[in-house]
């Protein structure tokens, strides 16, 4: 049954996929309990060291960059639980096309945040081993990710890696994005690609109402997710705020791509708590009052306050979680600090695994160009 609205109406709200309520009260779900019936408190645990961690990483950051060590930083505050969720869903064999904001799922990848602070110091081009952790490049092109995580999927699909029923090499492919992304053409090229082709891939939008400082009902009249029929596979909208809700919905996303039943948009649901990057100032186009309203939906509080709940935890291990962040920051803050500058011919090192004859000429003009500056001083 369609539902008709009239121009300029308010669509009816969509359902929404939450197992977490903002107050960490578990609310049961017909579909997608049975996905988090194996989440033990081992594994909640770990979820909340993940999540209080990432914020951490995220927090020293902003610190260093406006201290001058960072040239710039895109924060993930209020985003923790879409990237701890979703990543948490993740197999070893599965691939990430990240943003540049997607410092936690970096973490629970296993990469070492320092390569983070590195690219964004201007000291190299991202450090870490794509092959290693299965995590690629952070992409600062507007929504050219999905392409790229779209064409390696369809790889995938060529190499027989999907639908074997081998859970060690059943493999899938997740794209992370924004809302603002939506509206880019590489997007919805992306979206064509993986439905005509069926490609083992799944879409994650992180819809934090704010695309820099356009807000969201600038990019769409409809919830995101249902954008995902016009282009023939499903789509879902999950709080973004709850962990076990994005755990679940991705895990089920994830497993629809391995088994070959082609891709999923998924639509997290959440709020950017801070700048869209450090370069810009919110204060300038959105009002305190919204803002006050999702600290209420704060991730972090809403797992701790389950925890509580579920005498999961005691206060020993809130306190060693702390901790422990803090003595991550202090080394990530050291670390950065202590990094070497690049020598400027460094640039041409890592362009191709054996340098081409082309690479080698242009690595020693540049090389003779450099050297005639320390020349014109001798004089």
């Amino acid at each position: 049954m369609t539902v008709e609205t009239a121009a300029g109406a308010t669509p009816p709200e969509p359902e929404l996929v939450q197992l977490l309520t903002p107050e960490g009260q578990r609310v049961p779900h017909e579909r997608y309990d049975a996905l988090i019936a194996d989440v033990t408190g081992d594994d909640v645990r770990s979820m909340y060291r993940d999540l209080v961690l990432g914020r951490r990483v995220d927090g020293e950051a902003v610190a260093l960059q406006r201290q001058g060590e960072l040239g710039l930083w895109a924060s993930l505050l209020g985003q923790e639980a879409a990237q701890v969720g979703s990543a948490r869903a993740l197999r070893g064999q599965d691939h990430v096309f990240p943003t540049y904001r997607e410092h936690a799922v970096a973490l629970c990848r296993g990469v070492d945040p320092l390569h983070l602070l590195a690219l964004f110091r201007g000291v190299d081009q991202g450090g870490w081993d794509t092959v290693e952790s299965n995590f690629h490049l952070y992409t600062i092109v507007i929504g050219a990710q999905t392409l790229h995580a779209t064409g390696y999927a369809m790889g995938i699909q060529r190499d027989g890696a999907i639908g074997t029923g081998d859970p060690g090499r059943d493999a899938a492919v997740i794209a992370y994005f924004g809302d603002g992304a939506t509206s880019q053409g590489d997007v919805n090229e992306a979206f064509i690609w993986a439905s005509v082709t069926n490609a083992p891939v799944v879409f994650f939008c992180q819809n934090n109402q704010w695309a820099i400082s356009e807000p969201l009902e600038r990019q769409t009249r409809v919830p995101l997710y249902r954008r995902a029929a016009g282009f023939g596979f499903p789509g879902v909208r999950v709080d973004g705020n709850d962990v076990l809700a994005c755990l679940a919905v991705t895990r089920e996303a994830l497993q629809r791509a391995r088994d070959g039943e082609g891709p999923t948009l998924v639509e997290a649901f959440t709020y950017r708590m801070g700048a869209h990057t450090t370069t810009d100032d919110p204060t300038r186009y959105r009002l305190n009052a919204e803002l006050e309203h999702w600290k209420l939906k704060d991730p972090i509080e809403r797992v701790k306050a389950y925890m509580v709940r579920g005498d999961l935890a005691d206060q020993a291990f809130f306190d060693g979680v702390d901790e422990e962040a803090e003595e991550l920051a202090v080394h990530l803050r050291a670390a950065c600090r202590a990094l070497p500058d690049p020598t400027p011919t460094s640039i041409f090192d890592h362009v191709y695994v054996e340098p081409t004859p082309h690479l080698v000429e242009q690595r020693e003009a540049m090389a003779t160009y450099l050297d005639s500056f320390a020349e014109e001083v001798a004089r």
